[in-house]
């Protein structure tokens, strides 16, 4: 007997009713991945950003399965600038960034650049494995924190 497959996860362009999920499923990669941050707290601060900078400038998409949002990716399809790609906790180490990353590509083919937290090395290694290349440090201008500047051409 077959088990039962799961559902697929498919890629989508970002609606407005996907915000409520996004910006949870933000709070709760972010808080998984520095644990000492209180990113509830941030919760409103991210609302804002995301309604008036991301989504007027960013084309962002979406990963979900099941009617479940577990990811996305928005890039400034002008800049190619990646400003987020967030991934459910529960996909990380699965191939749902690199679906992500490779959308981030479609929208920007030319170009894509992005600031890393130094201290993230999990994320750099995907970056690097993927075709990006460290180009300089920087600083969070939100948090202070010090950032690598990485960036992909074809």
């Amino acid at each position: 007997m077959k088990a039962p497959s799961s559902p697929p996860l498919r890629l989508r362009d970002y609606a407005a009713a996907d915000e409520e999920a996004a910006i949870e499923l933000w709070r709760r990669t972010w808080q998984q991945a520095y644990p000492r941050i209180d990113f509830t707290e941030r919760v409103a601060w991210w609302r804002e950003r995301w309604r008036s900078e991301l989504v007027p400038a960013a084309k962002i998409v979406v990963a979900e399965m099941d009617g479940i949002l577990e990811g996305f990716v928005t890039v400034d399809p002008k800049t190619g600038y990646l400003d987020q790609i967030v991934v459910a906790p529960e996909f990380w180490g699965s191939n749902v960034a690199l679906m992500l990353l490779d959308a981030g590509k479609r929208i920007s083919p030319a170009l894509l650049e992005l600031l890393v937290n130094k201290d993230n090395a999990r994320a750099i290694a995907f970056y690097e494995k993927n075709g990006f290349a460290y180009v300089g440090e920087d600083v969070n201008p939100v948090s202070g924190r010090p950032v690598n500047r990485m960036r992909w051409r074809p």
